[in-house]
């Protein structure tokens, strides 16, 4: 008898990735973590080949002037979920994807799947990832680099996984 092959979808905040990986980090005056791009064309890639997630959301605020952006992301097999955005004090775009994430994790994509990976380091996702592990639906957390992680992630050690371990493999060449 053929066993099902288990369903894996990837819920990625994708400021959370993208600013975890490129901003460098300072304790003081001292660099802490150095930041580096990420190509998210490999990141899809590695999603696939360590986790075996088929599909890969990512929770992103929509600006009109980023639609090649968007073009690119759908062709390297990302489903985008946008946001709409507003200006912050200084005029940069913000666009919160916390809600819908978690709205898509733990109600509308659901039942279409068993297992899930959350990406992000932030801590605002503690009720997701204890709602989904509670349901035998936590995967895996991973976690952009160690030095951005939020403190309510300790408790889900045997979960994480950092990615500035995967630099090497993961960095936008030019």
């Amino acid at each position: 008898m053929k066993r099902k092959r288990e369903v894996i979808y990837a819920f990625i905040d994708s400021q959370n990735l993208n600013l975890g990986t490129s901003k460098d980090i300072y304790k003081g005056n001292k660099l802490t973590y150095k930041g580096w791009r990420l190509d998210f064309k490999k990141f899809r890639r590695y999603l696939f080949d360590k986790f075996r997630v088929t599909k890969a959301f990512l929770f992103i605020g929509y600006i009109p002037s980023n639609t090649s952006l968007y073009r690119s992301l759908r062709s390297y097999n990302y489903n985008l979920v946008f946001k709409p955005t507003v200006k912050d004090n200084q005029g940069k775009p913000k666009g919160n994807i916390d809600a819908e994430l978690v709205l898509h994790a733990s109600a509308i994509e659901y039942s279409k799947y068993d297992s899930a990976v959350i990406v992000s380091g932030d801590g605002d996702f503690y009720c997701l990832h204890e709602f989904l592990k509670n349901q035998n639906k936590l995967y895996k957390i991973v976690i952009p680099n160690k030095h951005s992680e939020s403190s309510l992630l300790k408790k889900y050690q045997s979960y994480k996984i950092f990615l500035y371990r995967e630099k090497n493999t993961l960095e936008l060449k030019q």
